[in-house]
């Protein structure tokens, strides 16, 4: 993002990469897939947050956390964030991980 901004805006993409990634990132406490999995739960209980939602699902994806938790994440915060922010978070999840055709999806285990 900060190659893509104009110049006048360059300070503001430096500041926001070095508070998020530079302080929260090196933090001791968490590792990168608890850090991942609650900075996307943040995201989607504030709502007007989608594209950050979305940035977040595909980033969780990269450190391993899958769908499947991405969803019970959701199904828990579901309670305290209400059903809109909800949906909305859920829609965002789809577009960025949809579902495999039905032919490729893995038979379930008995």
């Amino acid at each position: 993002m900060r190659a893509a901004a104009p110049n006048d805006q360059k300070p503001l993409q430096d500041y926001l990469s070095a508070y998020c990634f530079g302080d929260f990132y090196t933090r001791s406490g968490l590792d990168i897939r608890q850090r991942e999995l609650l900075t996307f739960s943040i995201f989607s209980a504030q709502g007007g947050c989608e594209n950050q939602i979305k940035a977040h699902a595909g980033g969780n994806a990269v450190v391993g956390n899958d769908k499947p938790l991405l969803l019970a994440a959701l199904m828990l915060c579901m309670p305290y964030i209400g059903f809109p922010r909800t949906m909305n978070a859920l829609s965002c999840v789809d577009q960025v991980l949809p579902e495999p055709p039905e032919g490729d999806r893995p038979s379930p285990q008995k």
